[in-house]
């Protein structure tokens, strides 16, 4: 549960309220967006020298953005109406820096957005800047060459997760309301836990796309993250729709996610599965924590029943699927950038450039039996519940976590597995907070829903928000 020992917040007070507050505010005219990027411009000055979040903004092109808002007549509920947000680096914002965190691209300005940022900024979001990421996103901690790691806002000397983890830390101290992020092996998930926010990682083809030379991969994807549930179904709406330069895009619901998570299910059938049949290693201290959140969610409603679905092969088809994006991917980048490449990349590039035919195949086929597992499994289920990852954050210089209750780990994907099954099923997962844990650090739970159930995982997740006493934040950083 949320409690007295969560740390201060010191800033504006209008970096404080949630994203559908001020989105609200501004719609009633009761703020501007300038008052906003003012506000969020004091706050970021004042907490980047600690965490190194956002090492990238861009204050004139948010102003002109703001001069030159588009208004929405009909009051659709993803339009932001002028919200301050920040885009990951990974993602291209017309006239911005853009690095993918490799020295290769150090001072490459695009001349042209992200189709899923043309969009965000259509719906009245405003972008003030680029999040930090690990080199293309590899790895579950956030840190660089071109502007060195991102540290946790609850304890500046931990690992603040990655690869969103610029957009988790930036929204854990109030930097903006809305921060964009992606997700592979966890990259929304892992820091949303570190973090204590919330990151949804959407169904393939919800939320934008991938790059435009792997734009039919659908392991990668982008989504929404922020302080609480509701912000982040508003955020989802302003992402969703289709786009035909997106093949994988398919139109937006009929009943919004701001909708839907207004009526929280508050009797949900929820399986536990503590480490997937031992699939993944979790420490006790995170796995005590997680058994008093069962507790008092069982305590308020929720029907919940220890049980794992069949996910053999799992893991060989996850790696296969991962090396088959970093081969293909590889192949796009010229050899100046190649040639700054961290000594995992290069070892992700040649495990996927070594894959044969006949691994190709037995992943495409492992895919989808698991999925075929996890469709029938929530037969008796809304949600299946387990860790974001099976230990509390560690030192940010300690590159990924080598032992986890005990079990020594090989390679540096290992201790991120609990990430594996959502990718692989192309089912949405959310990672919500549930409270104060060990060391007085946020700790976060897991959810996985149903094929293409965006709307019911979110309904569950408010549900677990408010039987926690959630959201967390915003903080100022505990500088150690």
């Amino acid at each position: 549960m949320v409690d007295s020992s969560t740390p201060e917040f010191t800033g504006p007070h209008l970096c404080k309220l949630q994203a559908h507050e001020v989105v609200g505010l501004l719609k009633k005219g009761e703020v501007s967006p300038g008052e906003l990027l003012e506000a969020s411009r004091k706050r970021i000055e004042a907490v980047e020298p600690h965490i190194n979040a956002m090492p990238t903004v861009c204050w004139e092109r948010a102003a002109e953005a703001a001069e030159n808002l588009n208004t929405d007549e009909a009051g659709n509920p993803g339009w932001l109406a002028g919200l301050p947000l920040g885009v990951k680096d990974l993602n291209s914002v017309k006239g911005v820096r853009t690095t993918w965190g490799t020295k290769g691209h150090a001072n490459f300005v695009p001349k042209a957005s992200d189709p899923l940022v043309e969009r965000m900024e259509s719906r009245g979001g405003l972008v003030v800047g680029k999040t930090n990421t690990p080199e293309y996103g590899a790895g579950g901690n956030t840190f660089n060459d071109v502007f060195g790691p991102t540290l946790n806002p609850w304890d500046t000397h931990l690992n603040a997760g990655g690869s969103s983890g610029g957009a988790a830390a930036s929204l854990a101290t109030g930097e903006t309301w809305l921060s964009h992020g992606s997700d592979h092996g966890g990259s929304l998930r892992t820091p949303a836990a570190f973090c204590g926010i919330v990151g949804l990682r959407p169904s393939p083809g919800r939320a934008g796309g991938s790059s435009a030379d792997l734009s039919f991969m659908t392991e990668g994807v982008q989504g929404p993250m922020a302080r609480s549930v509701t912000d982040c179904a508003l955020f989802l709406d302003n992402m969703v729709g289709f786009d035909q330069r997106l093949p994988v895009s398919y139109p937006a619901p009929e009943t919004s996610y701001s909708l839907s998570v207004k009526r929280p299910n508050d009797k949900p059938r929820i399986a536990f599965s503590k480490d997937l049949n031992g699939f993944g290693a979790v420490d006790k201290e995170v796995a005590d924590h997680l058994q008093n959140v069962l507790g008092a969610l069982e305590k308020n409603g929720a029907t919940i029943e220890e049980a794992t679905p069949d996910i053999s092969n799992l893991e060989t088809t996850y790696h296969t699927l991962r090396g088959m994006m970093w081969a293909a991917g590889n192949k796009t980048h010229p050899d100046g950038v190649r040639e700054h490449f961290k000594q995992t990349l290069v070892e992700n590039t040649k495990f996927g450039d070594a894959l044969t035919m006949s691994d190709i195949g037995d992943a495409l086929i492992g895919r989808s039996r698991i999925h075929a597992n996890m469709v029938a499994f929530f037969k008796d289920f809304d949600v299946l519940v387990l860790p974001v990852v099976g230990c509390m954050p560690h030192p940010q210089e300690e590159e990924w976590v080598r032992e986890i209750g005990g079990q020594k780990l090989d390679g540096y994907m290992d201790w991120l597995r609990f990430a594996f099954l959502a990718t692989v099923t192309s089912l949405p997962a959310i990672s919500v907070p549930v409270g104060i844990g060990p060391r007085g650090l946020p700790v976060g739970l897991q959810m996985i829903g149903k094929p293409r159930d965006e709307a019911g995982l979110l309904q569950v997740a408010r549900f677990v928000e408010l039987t926690m006493g959630g959201p967390l934040g915003p903080i100022d950083p505990i500088v150690k």
